[in-house]
């Protein structure tokens, strides 16, 4: 991969000593010189094993001080539910023409679904390409519910849904560089926190291997786990 004049400029001033959270926010903060906000990525090394379905880290948080990402939120619920899920704040509410649509042409317009329980069996035609994308409703992340509005709620708020990757890692969204170094510690610490909860009884050995800070464009800094 070609890197930037920036991005190794960087890279050059970091050692391969973890540091703590405070002073990778700052590092980040002291050398982000783009035009634009970049985003902050949290990245775990996880000691699971991601073949093992009892292993599989997925859950749901709400950052303290948000993600600072507008979500585009679709809303699958009834008739009857519709307009209680437009004033939570749902953006699009999918009914028997938006599950045709997707399952005809597969296009995804919205970063998160959620459903109510009894429009989830109206779900099947497009699980698996919601499911590909990450985007299926599920209990465990808190995406079906009857209370919509809570659900909607605390997705507006800055709530997170995560769950690891085939290499058993997780990646994150924890803010922006904009965002106060006490604001984007609180959300980290309080991620780390939640994703230590859920440590699997199976798992042996190292449950958090690593710990990885960084903006959007610039280099990883080791942070002490």
């Amino acid at each position: 991969m070609q890197r930037s004049k920036r991005y190794k400029a960087q890279a050059a001033k970091l050692t391969s000593e973890a540091v703590s959270v405070d002073e990778a926010i700052k590092f980040i903060q002291g050398e982000s010189q783009t035009k634009f906000d970049q985003s902050v990525e949290l990245h775990l090394s996880l000691g699971v094993d991601p073949k093992k379905a009892e292993q599989l880290i997925r859950g749901s948080v709400v950052l303290p001080a948000g993600t600072g990402k507008v979500l585009k939120i679709m809303a699958f619920v009834s008739p009857e539910q519709e307009k209680a899920a437009k004033t939570a704040g749902a953006d699009l509410i999918g009914d028997a023409e938006t599950i045709q649509k997707i399952k005809e042409t597969g296009k995804i317009d919205f970063d998160i679904a959620v459903a109510t329980p009894v429009v989830m069996r109206n779900l099947a035609p497009i699980a698996k390409t919601l499911g590909q994308k990450g985007l299926m409703p599920n209990p465990k992340t808190e995406t079906v519910s009857p209370n919509i509005e809570k659900m909607i709620g605390e997705l507006k708020k800055g709530k997170a849904n995560f769950r690891n990757d085939e290499g058993g890692n997780i990646h994150q969204l924890v803010g922006k560089v904009s965002f106060s170094v006490e604001d984007l510690t609180k959300n980290i610490e309080t991620f780390i926190e939640h994703v230590k909860k859920l440590k699997p009884e199976t798992i042996k050995g190292v449950y958090i291997k690593s710990i990885t800070l960084t903006s959007s464009m610039g280099p990883g800094i080791k942070v002490k786990v």
